[in-house]
């Protein structure tokens, strides 16, 4: 019902900055709650950012407060992060997703929809 594709990934050297977007489908994307997850190697899948259909809301896990930045243009059916101060733990496949709901949903088991995720490389 609902495409998400990713785009922005890459390498970067630590310190430097990264924007991350995803294009959504759908017809009434202004209702779905967006949100990004990443998952390094032999790690679980985790919350990163997330944010209220309007964008008005947001949420953040503390190891990238202060640093990256999620944002959303419904004009465009686009989420996007904004990555700043990068470090070489931040080095993930980041993925992409939706729900019809709440923004404050951190589980990885109440997203619905979700993209095929992006390579986060960060070299120190």
């Amino acid at each position: 019902q609902v495409q998400l594709v990713e785009s922005g990934g890459g390498l970067v050297q630590a310190g430097g900055s990264l924007r991350l977007s995803c294009l959504a489908s759908g017809r009434t994307f202004s209702t779905y709650a967006g949100a990004w997850f990443r998952q390094a190697p032999g790690k679980e899948r985790e919350f990163v950012a997330s944010i209220s259909g309007s964008g008005i809301s947001t949420g953040y896990a503390d190891s990238v407060k202060g640093r990256f930045t999620i944002s959303r243009d419904n004009a465009k059916n686009t989420v996007y992060l904004q990555m700043n101060s990068l470090k070489p733990e931040d080095t993930a496949v980041y993925y992409c997703t939706a729900r019809s709901g709440g923004y404050y949903v951190t589980s990885r088991w109440q997203y619905d929809y979700w993209g095929q995720g992006t390579q986060v490389t960060v070299s120190s």
